[in-house]
């Protein structure tokens, strides 16, 4: 699939639900949100359905989110059927990894390759204060089961003032351990992140340079995201910076996002995509909707724009749209 810029979208991210067992100050307000009605998520077999018609247009790869998506009864059965799917060459998955706990050999056997774990302190009371009441120990604990059973790990951290940015060091250092990415991923101006202070990148590896010395650049391929990696002195593993506001990628994008809801979401800043629920139910067949996803495609948004004054700013929260 190849859209007007000329970007090759094979990689999309799949939201199988809204729900979340924590409440991320920068992801979901402290009451929660109202939750997509059982009705209106799309069922297992929808998504396989958009899968298979989405592989014959060079989809490859898969990442699995939420909301958590371990909070829907049932995923790691979806994981399996995907794995199965002709044409999928990876699956990954984003979890805060608490409902991962002791599952993750059923996680690896079902077909998943990689994890990424969003783990924004490593201090129990902040990890909490972040989380609204999680417990970072068990996060810690599927953190190394996962690297036990031998799957790719990164560990997902949001910097934010105010909360955790005497912690980054300690974050970075998880990397210093094991064979695992730490990635340092900007606060985006989405949802109730835009009532938070974004710590920026270079913040951020200044910190880190201050702590661990000057880092070398990491060439090593680590997925098909767009983090930028680096080794600092006596590491084992990499850390990776994701500066999506103060230095976007959108010229490399290669993503599109399937929405809980079954909207297929061309970028996570705009409102332009496609209502593939209301094809999906609506009596249309395949062809019908590989050339409306094709269409679509190619009609990718350039650039995210968030601090730019466009019409169709994303107005939804993040773990509505799959964070």
């Amino acid at each position: 699939m190849i859209d007007k810029n000329g970007r090759s979208i094979e990689y999309l991210r799949i939201s199988i639900t809204d729900r979340c067992n924590l409440r991320c100050v920068y992801c979901m307000a402290e009451e929660g949100v109202h939750a997509i009605g059982h009705a209106e998520i799309l069922r297992f077999e929808e998504i396989l359905r958009l899968v298979r018609i989405m592989t014959g247009l060079g989809l490859k790869h898969l990442r699995i989110t939420g909301g958590e998506p371990m909070a829907r009864i049932g995923c790691l059965d979806l994981v399996k059927q995907l794995h199965e799917v002709p044409g999928v060459s990876s699956i990954s998955m984003t979890s805060n990894g608490i409902l991962l706990k002791d599952r993750i050999r059923e996680a690896k056997s079902a077909g998943l390759s990689s994890l990424n774990i969003s783990i924004d302190s490593l201090n129990p009371e902040t990890y909490a204060r972040l989380t609204r009441g999680g417990g970072v120990s068990e996060a810690l604990c599927t953190l190394d089961q996962a690297l036990e059973a031998g799957l790719n790990v990164k560990v997902n951290a949001v910097p934010i003032r105010g909360y955790n940015e005497e912690e980054l060091a300690a974050l970075a250092e998880l990397a210093r351990r094991d064979r695992l990415c730490v990635r340092f991923i900007e606060l985006m101006p989405i949802g109730c992140g835009k009532d938070l202070e974004r710590i920026p990148c270079a913040e951020v590896m200044e910190r880190l340079e201050n702590a661990f010395g000057k880092p070398v650049p990491d060439t090593q391929v680590y997925g098909r995201g767009p983090a930028r990696y680096v080794k600092y002195p006596g590491f084992k593993g990499a850390v990776g910076f994701i500066s999506a506001v103060s230095h976007e990628f959108c010229r490399t994008c290669n993503r599109v996002r399937l929405t809980a809801d079954g909207q297929l979401k061309l970028c996570l800043n705009h409102t332009k995509g496609l209502d593939l629920r209301a094809m999906l139910r609506g009596g249309a067949d395949d062809d019908e909707i590989r050339d409306a996803v094709r269409a679509a495609i190619a009609d990718k948004p350039e650039r995210h724009a968030f601090y730019e004054a466009v019409c169709d700013h994303e107005m939804r929260w993040m773990n509505e749209i799959g964070g």
